[in-house]
């Protein structure tokens, strides 16, 4: 954080203060609305869900999109069941504990995985995070990691609220290979969040309910059979030519075919011309060579 927006004189001030300063100095016509409390416990997640549904630019309405930007786990399951809750898509993102390699993830509660689907190990093994942090040790931190990851959720922003280009569900950075991964996950019909299993059956729902597109076969355009020209395609092999190049098809299990098949030898074709074997050394026949 403080190498991304705090200020040196802002010391003292809460992450969220910090980062409503600094934005509304960037721009003061964005309307920002500051909470600084811990999501994860009961009370203030009640609240967290009441905003997330009733915090749009029009009150009353659901927000468009949640976007994730905590650095721990225990906060993104918490943000996970809120929006698996309230079928709120919400984009995931976040840098490694090195600090070389991060990824953005779009969260679209039955369609794609959610958090749970597909857990980090420490969640997955329902390890205290609390216990593998070292007293006295801090997470490396890059700002360069962290502005290229910002970046690109940013950017995924933009395509998913604008409607352009391709939104990616996932986007993985390795900082030291220059590597980009990328790709989409199913949800998990396993996933041990009650609230993504619903959200599941809800989208099988909603999709078998769309109208079935019949798929129809374009007929393939002919070149060049009629033009002023007069040009025509003509084959320089014949239907007899092309069946005597061919073998029999062999009698293969179904779905299965031959590439290509091995014709039949010709019973007037002439008969490959052999030489017998003199017993002659090289030596011998060389000596022959410089004779004659």
């Amino acid at each position: 954080m403080n190498r991304l927006f705090f200020q040196p004189h802002q010391a003292g001030l809460s992450k969220v203060q910090a980062a409503e300063y600094t934005l509304r100095n960037i721009n003061p016509d964005v309307l920002f609305e500051v909470h600084n409390y811990n999501i994860t416990t009961v009370e203030n997640f009640q609240h967290f869900m009441g905003r997330i549904s009733n915090g749009g630019l029009e009150e009353g309405k659901p927000v468009d999109l949640v976007l994730s930007c905590v650095d721990n786990f225990e906060a993104r399951m918490t943000i996970n069941t809120a929006c698996n809750e309230l079928g709120q898509t919400w984009m995931e993102s976040g840098v490694s504990e090195n600090a070389v390699s991060g990824h953005i993830q779009l969260i679209i509660p039955g369609e794609s995985a959610c958090f749970a689907c597909a857990p980090p190990l420490v969640v997955a093994a329902n390890i205290d995070e609390k216990t593998l942090k070292r007293e006295g040790v801090c997470a490396a931190s890059l700002p360069t990691t962290m502005g290229v990851v910002a970046g690109i959720l940013v950017q995924n922003v933009l395509k998913f609220l604008l409607n352009f280009g391709t939104v990616s569900f996932y986007l993985g950075y390795n900082a030291m290979q220059d590597f980009f991964p990328t790709m989409s996950m199913k949800p998990n019909p396993q996933c041990d969040d009650r609230n993504c299993r619903k959200q599941q059956e809800e989208y099988k729902k909603k999709v078998a309910a769309l109208p079935k597109q019949e798929a129809t076969q374009e007929e393939e355009e002919i070149i060049h059979e009629d033009n002023e020209w007069g040009i025509e395609l003509v084959s320089e092999v014949s239907e007899e030519e092309l069946k005597n190049s061919s073998g029999p098809i062999p009698d293969l299990p179904k779905g299965i075919t031959v590439a290509y098949t091995i014709p039949k030898k010709q019973e007037d074709s002439v008969a490959e011309a052999t030489v017998e074997d003199s017993g002659e050394s090289l030596e011998d026949l060389m000596a022959k060579m410089k004779n004659m």
